[in-house]
C-alpha cells in the first residue's frame, strides 16, 4: 500500500489506455463536448452535494451559493472548469477518476470498426466523460477536496493520458473539484471567450446552476458573470422550448453523445402535483444488461435535487429511459427507503410508465421505421415487460414484435395484432417455436405441418423468450402454444386437404401401430412415449416436450451456468411415411433396430437443441445406418 501523504505514479489497465487512444481520434471531429461533459460532472457534483446537505447543512455553510466557473489562461494555454460541489476524497478519485468504465471495457473495443465516424457514435455510447478531455488537451490536472473535509486532505490527480497518471496531496482552500486542461498545439480557438461562451450555451444553456465566466470587457478580471439561462428547462412551457434544447438537454442529463429517439414533456396537476420530462435513447448504453446502471432518472423535489434513481421511478424493463422528475409533494429529505414504499412516487412512477408505453404506441403506429431503430435496440428488455408489469401486461404485449414464418427474414417486425390478423379460419390459437437461434428456429422439424398448411408461425430466439412465454398464456383472447411442446390438434383448422390424403393418413396410423409398439420397447425409460406425429412432413423424427417443460437448449444453457435443471423425458413423435422409418419397419435384426431407434431420438435432440449424453454412440450408429443403407 502506498502512503497516502506521498506522491504516488500509477499505470492505466491496457485496454483503458487503448480506448483513450481511440477516443483522442475518433472523436476529434466533435471536440468542443469536452465543455459539455465537464460541466455535466460539475452539475452532478453540486446536486450531489446539495442533497447531501440536506442531512447535515454544515457541509455548504462555508459558501451556500452552488456554481460552475468556466475560465483560460492564453499564456499559460490553460482552460480550467470549476465548480463547488461534493469533491472527492483520494480514494475515490483513484475509483472514478483513475479507472475508466469498470465493466465493459473488453467488449467495447471488440465493437470498434476501425471507421471512425461509427466508432464515434459507439465512444459516445460509451460514455466518456472526463476523459473527454484529452481531446483537446495533453496533460490534464485535477484538484479536488470533499465537503466537510479538512483544507490538507485535498488531492491533485494529473495524467497525460498515455500510460498511467499520479496522485498525490494538496493543500486546497475551498471544496469541490477543478479541471485544469493544458492545450495541444494547435488547440488555441478554444483560448477565447466568445468561442467558450457559444460552446456553453449550445451544450448547457438549461444546466440548472449557474455557469460564471470572467466579464470579457472587466480589465481586472474579477468580476464573474453568468454565461448560461440556468432555468430548469423542465419547467418551461413546451411551446417555449425547440427541439434542439430539448436534445441538449438529454445529452446533459443523460450523459449521451447521440440525440434521443423521441421524448414527452408533462406536468401533472391534481391530486399529486408533477412534472416529467423523459426520453427514450436512440443506442442501448453499455451498461443496460448489467445488474445495476450508472444512469437513470434524476428526482428533484420543487427543482431542488434529490437523486438519480435506476430502481425505484421506473421498472426494470423501462431502464434504458432517461430524464427528469420534479415532484412538488415529496419532501426533501425524502431517502432511498422512502422511495420504495411512497405514494407520491408510486403515482409518478405509474404515470410515467404510461407516459413511455403511450410514446412507444404513438411511434409504432405512426413512425414504424423510427419503432424498428427502437426494437433493434430495446426490444430484448421490453421482453421483459409482460412478465414485470401485470398493470399494463396487455399494452406491453401490443409493443412486442418477433420474427415469422410470414416473413423469410430475421426481422423482428411482426405484431400480436398483426398475427392474429392472419390468422387462419378456425384457428384459435398463436403458435410459436423458441430456439437459441433464428436458423434452429426457422428450419425446426415442428414446423413442418405449419409450412403444408400455410399456419404463420412467430419464431422466437433471443434468450429471454423462452422465460417471457413461461409467463404468458393468452392474448386478445388467443392463448399461446408452443409448437415444439404437447399434444397438436388442427383439424378446426380449414385446410386443403384431399379425400385421397385423408385415407391415406388413417392406412398410415393403422399400420404404423406395431412400430410405436417397437420402438418404445427398444428406448424404454428414455422416452415418456413413441406416438405418431401431427407435426412431421419431410423429417422421420421429432421430440415433443410437456407443455411447461423448459426447451432443452435452454435447460442446456442452465446446466452451463451450474444450475440445477429438473430431469425429464420427451416425448418421440415420428412420421410413418418417412422412407427411413419404412426401412426400420422390414429390418428384422433386433440389435441394429434398437441401435437406429437411438439414432431417432439422438438426431431429434439435436434438432432442438440438446446435447448427447454420448456422441461417440450416436456417430457409430449414423455410421452403421449408413454402410446399411448404402449396400
Amino acid at each position: 500500500m502506498s502512503d497516502a501523504t506521498t506522491k504516488e505514479t500509477r499505470q492505466f489497465e491496457t485496454e483503458v489506455g487503448q480506448l483513450l487512444h481511440l477516443m483522442i481520434h475518433s472523436l476529434y471531429s466533435n471536440k468542443e463536448i469536452f465543455m459539455r461533459e465537464l460541466i455535466s460532472n460539475a452539475s452532478d457534483a453540486c446536486d450531489k452535494l446539495r442533497f447531501a446537505a440536506l442531512a447535515d447543512d454544515s457541509l455548504m455553510a462555508d459558501d451556500p451559493d452552488l456554481r460552475i466557473e468556466v475560465e483560460f489562461d492564453k499564456d499559460a494555454r490553460t482552460i480550467t472548469v470549476r465548480d463547488n460541489g461534493i469533491g472527492m476524497t483520494r480514494d475515490e478519485v483513484v475509483e472514478n477518476i483513475g479507472t475508466i468504465a469498470k465493466s465493459g471495457t473488453a467488449e467495447f473495443l471488440k465493437s470498434l470498426t476501425g471507421d471512425q465516424a461509427k466508432d464515434s457514435h459507439l465512444i459516445g455510447q460509451f460514455g466518456v466523460g472526463f476523459y473527454s478531455s484529452f481531446i483537446v488537451a495533453d496533460r490534464v490536472t485535477l484538484r479536488t477536496r470533499k465537503a466537510g473535509e479538512p483544507a490538507d486532505a485535498a488531492v491533485t490527480w494529473e495524467s497525460s493520458g498515455e500510460s498511467g497518471y499520479t496522485i498525490e496531496p494538496i493543500t486546497k482552500e475551498s471544496r469541490g473539484t477543478e479541471v485544469i486542461l493544458h492545450l495541444r498545439e494547435g488547440e488555441d480557438e478554444f483560448l477565447d471567450g466568445w468561442r467558450l461562451r457559444s460552446i456553453i450555451r449550445k451544450y448547457s444553456d438549461h444546466v440548472p446552476l449557474p455557469i460564471k465566466m470572467r466579464k470579457e470587457d472587466d480589465k481586472e478580471k474579477d468580476e464573474w458573470e453568468t454565461v448560461n439561462k440556468a432555468n430548469a428547462l423542465w419547467t418551461l412551457p413546451k411551446n417555449e422550448i425547440s427541439d434542439d434544447e430539448y436534445k441538449e438537454f438529454y445529452k446533459h442529463v443523460a450523459h449521451d453523445f447521440e440525440d434521443p429517439l423521441a421524448w414527452t414533456h408533462n406536468r401533472v396537476e391534481g391530486k399529486y402535483e408533477y412534472t416529467s420530462l423523459l426520453y427514450i435513447p436512440s443506442k442501448a448504453p453499455f451498461d443496460l444488461y448489467e445488474p445495476k446502471q450508472s444512469h437513470g432518472i434524476k428526482l428533484y423535489v420543487q427543482r431542488v435535487f434529490i437523486m438519480e434513481d435506476n430502481e425505484n421511478l421506473m421498472p426494470r424493463y423501462l431502464r434504458f429511459v432517461r430524464g427528469v422528475l420534479d415532484s412538488n409533494d415529496l419532501p426533501l429529505n425524502v431517502s432511498r427507503e422512502i422511495l420504495q414504499s411512497n405514494r407520491v412516487i408510486e403515482n409518478m412512477k405509474s404515470g410515467s410508465v404510461k407516459k413511455i408505453l403511450g410514446l412507444l404506441e404513438s411511434m409504432a403506429k405512426n413512425e414504424p421505421e423510427k419503432y424498428a431503430e427502437f426494437w433493434k435496440e430495446f426490444g430484448r428488455v421490453m421482453k421483459e415487460g409482460p412478465v414485470e408489469d401485470s398493470a399494463n401486461r396487455e399494452r406491453v404485449l401490443k409493443l412486442l414484435r418477433f420474427a415469422s414464418t410470414h416473413n423469410d427474414s430475421d426481422a423482428q417486425n411482426v405484431s400480436l395484432e398483426d398475427y392474429i390478423g392472419r390468422m387462419k379460419e378456425g384457428q384459435e390459437k398463436i403458435y410459436y417455436i423458441t430456439a437459441d437461434s433464428y436458423n434452429a428456429a426457422k428450419n425446426s422439424p415442428h414446423l413442418e405441418v405449419f409450412k403444408k398448411k400455410g399456419i404463420e408461425v412467430l419464431l422466437m430466439f433471443d434468450r429471454v423468450d423462452e422465460w417471457m412465454m413461461g409467463f404468458i398464456s393468452d392474448f386478445d383472447g388467443k392463448s399461446f402454444q408452443s409448437v415444439a411442446k404437447g399434444e397438436l390438434d388442427l383439424s378446426k383448422i380449414k385446410a386443403e386437404e384431399s379425400e385421397e390424403e385423408k385415407k391415406k393418413h388413417k392406412e398410415e396410423e393403422k399400420a404404423a401401430k406395431k412400430i410405436l409398439k417397437k420402438l418404445k420397447k427398444a428406448l424404454g425409460d428414455k422416452v415418456e412415449d413413441v406416438r405418431l406425429s401431427e407435426r412431421l412432413t419431410d423429417s422421420p423424427s421429432c421430440i415433443v416436450l410437456s407443455e411447461y417443460e423448459m426447451a432443452l437448449y435452454m435447460q442446456q444453457l442452465m446446466k452451463q451456468a451450474g444450475q440445477d435443471v429438473p430431469t425429464s423425458k420427451p416425448v418421440l413423435e415420428i412420421n410413418p411415411s418417412h422412407p427411413i422409418v419404412k426401412r426400420m419397419e422390414q429390418e428384422k435384426d433386433d440389435e441394429r433396430f434398437n441401435g437406429w431407434a437411438e439414432l431417432l431420438l439422438d438426431q431429434a435432440i439435436l434438432a432442438e437443441g440438446g446435447q448427447l449424453e454420448d456422441p461417440a454412440g450416436f456417430v457409430h450408429r449414423m455410421n452403421d445406418m449408413m454402410l446399411t443403407l448404402s449396400k
